[in-house]
């Protein structure tokens, strides 16, 4: 049976070979080179002609491969969004205070307190001017009707208020 494999792999190699060899041939002549300065220089100019016409196709099947590859990105991304949006596993909810959460991430070789109260500054409330302005104001609806009428208006002008 390996006797039969390695075989079948020689024959196999010499056929590419064979391929390879009809194909150079076909598309590469054998060189020759022309003996004069004016044959040499001409036999330059159709070698530049013909380098050029292979990177002018060589740029081409570039750009389109690039072309390809950006639409088949593009449509493999709209095929991901119409499939959806994966689903999500349904989450279990958990009932842990906090200090049983940090006692569960840090281990019970830490003692972890939460009281998040006890860390806050201590604020008095103090009486502004202006608190006491409002306070001493009063209800505003008393101090239009003193200054409302004649009486109220006589006042303002005499500089009562």
């Amino acid at each position: 049976m390996l006797q039969i494999a390695a075989g079948e792999l020689e024959k196999e190699a010499v056929a590419k070979e064979q391929e390879k060899a009809n194909y150079l041939a076909e598309h590469c002549p054998p060189l020759s080179l022309p003996s004069s300065m004016q044959e040499l220089q001409e036999f330059c100019k159709k070698l530049h002609a013909k380098i050029e016409e292979v990177d002018e196709e060589r740029y081409d099947t570039e750009v389109k491969l690039q072309k390809t590859t950006k639409e088949l990105e593009d449509l493999s991304q709209k095929l991901f969004d119409l499939r959806g949006k994966f689903k999500r596993p349904p989450l279990k909810r958990v009932r842990m205070s906090a200090d049983a959460m940090l006692r569960a991430l840090l281990g019970s070789k830490h003692k972890v307190c939460m009281d998040l109260r006890a860390n806050l500054k201590q604020v008095k409330k103090e009486d502004t001017e202006k608190e006491k302005d409002l306070r001493d104001v009063g209800d505003w609806r008393k101090n239009i009707e003193e200054k409302s009428g004649m009486e109220g208006r006589k006042k303002m002008f005499e500089g009562g208020e």
